[in-house]
């Protein structure tokens, strides 16, 4: 079973149902904040948690979840089909990806805590499992907080000029609303405006050589623009991997 201690910080796989429970409650937190009046934020539930492991990263001093994900391992691309990013994306191409493949989904950091760590360790975590399971492929859907596209054109230009996904992989459009940004950006972009743009989480995929598809999802109930977002295992450099392998252990 994965544990994982760093510094303030362990990493873990829930091993309840209150587990799972605290966990939907940070995700709504997280995504949708607390209602006015309320104690504490009610909890982000959907069908795929049943299906879901689920990792918890807590802060050692007084046990307090500050980061959640859950992951949906896949035998190959042949069961895409069930993921979570297949509501949103026509996944075809990748049917064919022959080996492991994880989807990583809700993942989310406490809103009062930032430290840097806290994302350092989620990632260890998730360099554990897929070392320990043999993964090939991780992917997921990457959102931008908000609907409105205007706010991050100088990230998208950044993901149409460097960071498309190859075409074997291109996931195509599904979803009803989707800004194309592939095909309607026309500029030259800001790159620090571009960086400060982008989601930690999605910073941290392309850092590691992951790509993403050609157009984000507008999805109107969690107040997101999110693009498909793969990371194939073998194409992390030598360093980074390194790295990345030095945090897990």
């Amino acid at each position: 079973m994965l544990t994982l201690k760093k510094g303030r910080y362990a990493a873990r796989i829930a091993e309840t149902e209150a587990d799972v429970q605290s966990a939907q409650h940070l995700r709504s937190l997280a995504f949708f904040g607390a209602p006015d009046g309320a104690s504490a934020a009610p909890r982000d539930i959907d069908d795929f948690d049943r299906i879901c492991t689920h990792v918890l990263v807590e802060d050692q001093r007084d046990g307090t979840l500050v980061c959640c994900f859950r992951i949906l391992p896949l035998s190959a691309g042949r069961e895409i089909g069930r993921s979570y990013s297949a509501q949103y994306y026509e996944l075809s191409s990748l049917e064919s990806f022959e080996g492991p493949m994880v989807e990583m989904g809700r993942f989310c950091i406490h809103p009062d805590h930032h430290d840097a760590d806290i994302l350092r360790v989620a990632w260890a975590a998730m360099t554990a499992y897929v070392d320990d399971n043999g993964v090939e492929m991780l992917f997921g859907c990457s959102s931008f907080k908000g609907t409105d596209a205007d706010a991050y054109l100088d990230a998208f230009a950044v993901l149409k000029e460097r960071h498309l996904a190859p075409k074997r992989w291109l996931p195509r459009v599904k979803a009803p609303r989707v800004f194309r940004f592939a095909q309607k950006l026309r500029r030259t972009p800001d790159r620090k405006r571009a960086v400060l743009g982008m989601p930690p989480l999605l910073r941290t995929y392309l850092l590691m050589g992951g790509w993403v598809s050609d157009h984000a999802v507008v999805d109107a109930r969690m107040n997101t623009l999110h693009v498909f977002t793969g990371l194939e295992i073998r194409a992390i450099p030598a360093a980074r991997k390194r790295l990345l392998r030095l945090s897990a252990n």
